[in-house]
C-alpha cells in the first residue's frame, strides 16, 4: 500500500508539473495537494505531526519540494514567523497571478484583506476596523448573549445526548456574522456548508477554490440588493459611509473575509476548547467560576494551543534577500506555520505542547497571525469564546464526551483545523 502511495505521488507530480509547463500555474486546477506540503496542514489528534517540530528545530527555512516552478519555504519558528509577517514592504500576499480566467475560480474570485497588498489593503481596512475596536464590538454583547443562550436551550433539547459541533459551537459564530454583516437568513445552509468546503484541501485547489467562488456569488448578490437599500448591518453601514467610493467586488471581498474570518475559525475553537475543558475538572472549573483575568488566560492559552488557523496567508518574496542564512528569490513563496509557531519553546516557554491554562509566553501568539494581516476579528473572537464558554459549563456542569476522545474524527488537510462532530452527554 505504501508502495502504492509512492507511485501514485510521483505520476501526480508529473503531471503537474507538465501542467506548469504547457500552461502556466494554476492552483485552483488542481485535484490533489503534493506531499510535502501536508505536513503543515496535518494533526494527530490535537496536536501537530511531530515533523513540524523537527523541522522547527533543524531548519529556520524549510524547502518544500513542489511540482511547481516557483520555490516555496516554510517558517516554523516563533520569532522567525514574527519578522516575515510583520515585514509589510518585503512580501506581498496577492495570489491573483497564480490563477487562469477559466476553471472553478478566476482572479476576479480572489480578493479581501488576507490577498491584497497596499495601498489597496490600507484604504480597505480603514474602512473596516473601526466596526472591530473593543468599544464598538460591545455593542454586540447583548446580541451575542442572546445567540448563546438560545443555542444553549437547543443543546438541552437535543440531549441528553447531542452533537456539540453542529447544535452549539457553529451557530454561535454563525449567527453572529450574519447579524454583524446584516446578511439575509435565506441561504444560511449553503453558507454553512460553503464555509467549511473552502478550507478542505484533501481534494486540492479545485473544489476549495469552486467553494470560494460559490460563497463569493452569495456575498455578490447580497452587496447587490443591499447597494439598493442598504440594511442596518455592516455592509449597509459601508454602503451610506462610501456610496460608490467602494465597489460591489471590494465590498463583497470585506464582507467574504470577515465571514469566513470569523465563523468557521470560531466555530472550531468552541468545540475544540470543550474537548480540552471536559479533561480535567480544574480547566473547567477556572473557567466557569474563574474571574475575568484568569478567563482571559486560559483563552489565550486554548488559542495559542490549538491555532485554528493553521497557515498564515502566503508571502511572495519582492526581491532577492538573505533570510535566515538561505537566499530567496524574487517569487519565492514564504509558508508560514502558526501551529508551529505557537508550539515554539522558545517562546511558550517549557513543555509547548502541554496545555496550560497559567502559562505566560514571553510573548503574544500568533493565533491571529501578525502584522498588517493579523485577523481584524480577533476581539470578536475573544468575546465570543469568552460568553460561550462560561454559559456552556454553568448550563451542563456535568458534561462530558460521550464517545472515548481517541474515537473522535479530527479534520485533515484544512487550512482551518476543526472537527465536524463533536458527541457530548449533558
Amino acid at each position: 500500500m505504501k508502495l502504492l502511495r509512492g507511485i501514485r505521488s510521483k505520476v501526480l507530480s508529473s503531471v503537474a508539473r507538465r501542467h506548469v509547463a504547457k500552461r502556466g500555474i494554476d492552483l485552483a486546477s488542481f485535484s490533489f495537494i503534493p506531499e510535502p506540503t501536508k505536513a503543515p496542514l496535518q494533526r494527530i489528534g490535537l496536536d501537530p505531526v511531530p515533523e513540524m517540530a523537527r523541522i522547527r528545530r533543524e531548519e529556520p527555512l524549510h524547502r518544500l519540494d513542489l511540482p511547481f516552478d516557483f520555490t516555496a519555504y516554510l517558517v516554523t519558528g516563533h520569532e522567525q514567523a514574527r519578522q516575515v509577517l510583520t515585514a509589510r514592504d518585503t512580501y506581498s500576499t496577492d495570489i491573483r497571478h497564480l490563477f487562469s480566467g477559466d476553471g472553478p475560480a478566476t482572479s476576479d474570485d480572489i480578493g479581501g484583506l488576507g490577498f491584497t497588498d497596499p495601498p489597496v489593503h490600507t484604504r480597505l481596512r480603514k474602512i473596516i476596523t473601526p466596526e472591530f475596536t473593543m468599544r464598538r464590538l460591545a455593542r454586540l454583547e447583548p446580541l451575542i448573549e442572546q445567540i448563546v443562550d438560545r443555542a444553549l436551550d437547543d443543546l438541552e433539547a437535543a440531549g441528553p445526548e447531542a452533537d456539540l459541533a453542529e447544535v452549539f459551537a457553529f451557530p454561535i459564530p454563525f449567527n453572529t456574522i450574519c447579524a454583524l454583516l446584516g446578511l439575509d437568513y435565506e441561504d444560511t445552509q449553503a453558507f454553512s456548508k460553503l464555509g467549511s468546503a473552502r478550507f478542505d484541501a484533501t481534494n486540492g485547489g479545485a473544489a476549495a477554490f469552486g467553494a470560494v467562488s460559490e460563497q463569493r456569488e452569495f456575498l455578490f448578490e447580497a452587496v447587490a440588493r443591499q447597494r439598493k437599500e442598504p440594511g442596518p448591518g455592516l455592509i449597509g453601514q459601508i454602503i451610506r459611509d462610501e456610496g460608490e467610493l467602494i465597489s460591489d467586488r471590494d465590498l463583497a471581498g470585506l464582507a467574504d473575509g470577515v465571514f469566513t474570518g470569523g465563523y468557521e475559525t470560531t466555530a472550531g475553537m468552541i468545540a475544540l476548547s470543550t474537548i480540552m475543558l471536559s479533561r480535567d475538572p480544574a480547566y473547567a472549573d477556572l473557567v466557569r467560576s474563574g474571574n475575568r483575568e484568569t478567563l482571559d488566560r486560559v483563552i489565550e492559552e486554548l488559542l495559542r494551543y490549538f491555532s485554528v488557523v493553521q497557515v498564515a496567508f502566503p508571502r511572495f518574496a519582492k526581491q532577492d534577500m538573505e533570510l535566515f542564512g538561505t537566499q530567496v528569490k524574487a517569487g519565492d513563496v514564504l509558508l508560514v506555520s502558526l501551529s508551529a509557531a505557537n508550539r515554539d519553546e522558545a517562546n511558550a516557554g517549557l513543555a509547548p505542547d502541554t496545555f496550560d491554562p497559567l502559562r505566560i509566553p514571553s510573548s503574544g501568539h500568533l493565533a491571529f497571525g501578525h502584522g498588517i494581516h493579523r485577523c481584524i476579528g480577533a476581539e470578536l473572537a475573544r468575546m465570543e469564546l469568552r460568553i460561550a464558554l462560561p454559559k456552556l459549563l454553568r448550563r451542563f456542569p456535568d458534561l462530558r464526551l460521550a464517545v472515548p476522545e481517541s474515537e473522535l474524527e479530527f479534520r485533515q488537510l484544512s487550512f482551518v483545523f476543526g472537527i465536524e462532530s463533536l458527541p457530548v452527554t449533558l
